[in-house]
């Protein structure tokens, strides 16, 4: 491993202390910060392009012979992410420009942290990268609108704004990444290696930002907004497995599922909540951002410490 690589991989397993110190420093001195919150939206389309430049077409064949597998994966994280944050703000008694923030993430789809702690804890990695694809393709439809569906009674909502906007960010980079892999994949291989850096700095960029616009308001809600994204990203986790266990699948593929549904792409909606709502309904996404890779950590190293490999299960599941 040379000094490059050395330094890409203590940058990125470090993530989460390098969004501490400069969120602090966001929080404490703000203003050289705020300007750049017109390149949120850009920031999170290089994000998207370097996932689209890791994806390839390979990553969605099981569409086509695990159908009911990825069907159920779809369809759990559509219903449970958003319903819990519904749930939850309804609980906490979160004001609306918060409780938004917080459906806004669970109406995001899932990011491509999930599929590293599928990984990590020895679930069903191909699943989770398929799911994580699919969901990716379908935000532009799905997130608006189970959003508008959810909160459209706490503020108002330009559904077709939104769509538009997660074309723009979400789709189009993706779309291209995929593009520039398929036909440029010599060059793809060569920049393979710097993609999580530019990701990590990105994200750490983006979470600064939103501290730094929502500064003056971040005292007064920081404890209730830490409460329900923890109370959020636990019960998508869980009720992931458990859902997935009591539809019959077994326990390596209902790892993956968890991590789908738990771990959400919370930077799409910061970018969103930034660009539509009140600078406060990014904070949600901005804390999920973070929690979510601990909480993830934490239990992608349970799974895969206990767990011994399973035997390999058909994969040619009827739909």
């Amino acid at each position: 491993m040379n000094t490059f690589e050395k330094t890409v991989k203590f940058i990125t397993k470090l993530f989460p202390l390098w969004v501490v110190i400069f969120a602090g420093i966001a929080f404490f001195s703000p203003e050289p910060f705020k300007p750049f919150g017109k390149f949120i939206p850009y920031l999170l389309g290089l994000i998207m392009l370097g996932m689209g430049l890791t994806m390839s077409l390979d990553d969605f064949k099981l569409v086509f012979t695990r159908p009911k597998d990825v069907l159920y994966g779809v369809l759990l994280r559509c219903f449970i992410m958003p319903g819990v944050a519904f749930c939850v703000a309804k609980l906490l008694d979160l004001p609306p420009a918060l409780a938004a923030g917080l459906i806004l993430v669970g109406a995001c789809p899932s990011g491509t942290a999930s599929n590293v702690m599928t990984f990590i804890a020895k679930g069903d990695t191909a699943l989770s990268v398929t799911i994580s694809s699919i969901n990716t393709i379908l935000a532009p439809i799905l997130t608006p609108y189970i959003f508008l569906f959810l909160a459209g009674s706490l503020i108002p909502i330009d559904a077709k704004a939104l769509l538009l906007d997660i074309l723009i960010i979400v789709l189009f980079p993706v779309t291209l990444g995929i593009l520039i892999r398929g036909f440029a994949s010599d060059f793809v291989d060569r920049v393979s290696k710097v993609i999580p850096l530019v990701s990590v700095l990105s994200i750490i960029a983006i979470i600064s930002i939103v501290v730094a616009l929502s500064a003056a308001k971040l005292a007064v809600v920081a404890g209730i907004a830490f409460a329900a994204v923890a109370l959020h990203n636990a019960l998508g986790l869980s009720l992931g497995y458990g859902a997935s266990r009591a539809l019959g699948i077994n326990h390596k593929k209902s790892k993956a599922i968890s991590f789908e549904i738990g771990m959400e792409n919370s930077g799409l909606a910061v970018a969103l909540a930034v660009a539509h709502l009140d600078p406060i309904a990014a904070i949600p996404g901005a804390i999920f951002s973070v929690w979510h890779n601990f909480t993830g950590s934490l239990l992608a190293g349970y799974w895969g410490s206990r767990d011994e490999d399973e035997p390999e299960v058909s994969t040619d599941v009827k739909a």
